[in-house]
């Protein structure tokens, strides 16, 4: 099977569905935001602000493309990472892609009850972050459609994951 890459918008739950599918299947579980963090020894937001997004978004590429992955991985991205370069098209030929779809009220409504605070969302709550959400995903969901799988993100499970990416359904 390979690897396994989990795309979508912030708060669709690329990493802690990442961390149960990758047990689900007996893989190895990568999140490209830690693996950034680690190499650069900054918050991905402190990186962004202090180097500007075309150095962060260029940096994120090249972890993408550099990282050693062990043979059977799944590999959370960052929720813009699908949206530059050809990023969704280098993951798509390096293994397959899925997808977690949600609507933007249910990712506001995640995001705005989420602990890791999300420096691009700073002080918007309720209708202004549906409508920010709104905006964002209109330009970068054409990206994520790219994906080898899309997924329903409010009905989800491992088994329908496992099930997605070994062919079951």
């Amino acid at each position: 099977m390979g690897l396994i890459f989990l795309v979508g918008f912030m708060g669709c739950g690329k990493t802690s569905w990442g961390r149960k599918l990758a047990a689900g299947l007996g893989y190895e579980f990568i999140d490209l935001d830690h693996t950034l963090e680690a190499k650069v020894g900054s918050t991905v937001a402190e990186y962004f602000a202090s180097h500007g997004e075309e150095a962060f978004r260029n940096l994120e590429s090249e972890i993408l493309k550099t990282t050693a992955y062990p043979q059977n991985t799944v590999v959370s991205t960052g929720g813009g990472l699908p949206c530059f370069f050809d990023n969704m098209d280098w993951m798509n030929s390096h293994g397959q892609t899925l997808y977690i779809q949600l609507s933007p009220k249910a990712l506001a409504n995640r995001l705005e009850n989420a602990k890791t605070p999300r420096p691009v969302l700073q002080g918007k709550k309720g209708d202004e972050l549906v409508a920010f959400i709104e905006h964002k995903l209109a330009e970068r969901e054409g990206f994520y459609l790219k994906a080898t799988h899309v997924v329903d993100g409010i009905d989800m499970s491992v088994e329908k994951l496992a099930g997605v990416v070994v062919g079951l359904h």
